[in-house]
């Protein structure tokens, strides 16, 4: 049986921010960091909940790739303030650990009503404001830990792109390729369909139409503004497909060596297409012939998005090579079986359509260095 989940509320547009004034809930647990606290983003919440009368609280305390001590001290204050709605609002960081946070305590109070669980998403990047996967790190043992519950699908999804026109270049280019991966893994992964195919169609598309605009010009508003509905489209679509290697092997590389998970997905991608390309290569010529790249074959197909790809990252200067990001090969060498063994582990591997080996996995690494 093959099925389609689009379960959360999606808000978007001008003056969808004024959502917040028409729910219900009695108390909002705030979940953010501290840089929408300096920015004011969070004082633009919490104007909202005042004027509809709603009581609130505010944990800032969330780092990029949040942490299993942060999640436990935001769930330790979420049950000790008795929220019933928790407002998630940042990045990919912030809504994957106000997720973690409703999930654990869900787990402490079984029997108790689940709270409400709204995202506002400040950059276009993870679709977590439409998905049922959070990612927490355990900074320990330097591993990420991908949860995944439906139980953590945002109901409410407010989308303004206002909110992402600050976002610097460095950061709107890691975070667009991430969409772009999204939605290529969910086109190829195992469990894509005829509805997440239309998501994921429109998210490549938006990408290579909009986020080179986002990254050169940060006031165009309309292309901050597709990016944004790129993300949640993408979102849509792998929440229901699953994804592939190419974030498993991010996942690995970011717990080991902390690079950005759009940053590592952006280096990985071109090769897993290549590795990916004898099951799926008429995915990928598919792919090109929608973009009006060179495609009268198969393997031109694939060979030009992969180029594609590469093309758009050096245009953002993104590095193309893992040692660009700071990692030493001594280091490399040291971490590649743990890293290799991880990403086999990864709940993403599985939705990929070309079933690894961890050698698989040990060569794609050492091809990406």
């Amino acid at each position: 049986m093959t099925q389609f989940n689009g379960r959360t509320k999606i808000c978007y547009g001008r003056r969808a921010i004024e959502n917040l004034e028409k729910l219900t809930a009695k108390r909002a647990f705030i979940v953010t960091d501290p840089f929408m606290v300096k920015t004011g983003f969070a004082d633009r919440i919490i104007s909202h909940l005042d004027r509809a009368g709603m009581a609130h609280t505010l944990f800032d305390r969330v780092e990029s790739d949040p942490s299993l001590e942060t999640v436990t001290e935001g769930t330790h204050q979420f049950l000790s303030r008795g929220a019933d709605l928790i407002i998630a609002l940042g990045g990919g960081s912030a809504i994957d650990a106000a997720k973690a946070i409703l999930y654990f305590s869900h787990k402490v109070r079984k029997n108790a009503a689940k709270p409400m669980l709204l995202a506002i998403p400040t950059t276009s990047g993870t679709g977590s404001e439409v998905t049922a996967i959070s990612v927490v790190t355990d900074k320990v043992n330097g591993v990420k830990i991908p949860l995944a519950d439906e139980l953590m699908i945002p109901d409410m999804a407010i989308l303004d792109a206002r909110f992402t026109r600050t976002v610097p270049p460095f950061v709107t280019a890691p975070t667009g390729m991430d969409v772009l991966t999204h939605a290529i893994e969910a086109y190829t992964a195992v469990g894509s369909n005829a509805f997440t195919d239309i998501y994921s169609e429109y998210a490549i598309k938006y990408v290579f139409k909009y986020l080179f605009r986002a990254y050169t010009c940060g006031d165009d508003m309309e292309a901050r503004e597709m990016m944004l509905l790129a993300s949640c489209m993408a979102g849509m679509a792998f929440n229901n497909s699953g994804l592939g290697i190419t974030h498993s092997i991010a996942h690995s590389l970011g717990g080991v060596f902390h690079i950005p998970h759009g940053l590592a997905n952006a280096v990985m991608l071109p090769h897993v297409i290549r590795y990916n390309s004898f099951d799926v290569g008429v995915r990928y010529h598919a792919i090109a012939k929608m973009l009006d790249l060179p495609a009268e074959s198969v393997e031109q197909g694939t060979t030009s998005l992969m180029e594609a790809v590469a093309g758009l990252n050096a245009a953002m200067e993104i590095p193309l090579r893992i040692r660009d990001l700071k990692v030493e090969k001594a280091a490399f060498d040291r971490e590649l079986n743990s890293m290799a063994n991880n990403a086999l582990e990864d709940a993403c591997t599985k939705g990929n359509p070309r079933r690894p080996s961890r050698d698989d996995i040990k060569g794609l690494l050492s091809l990406a260095y």
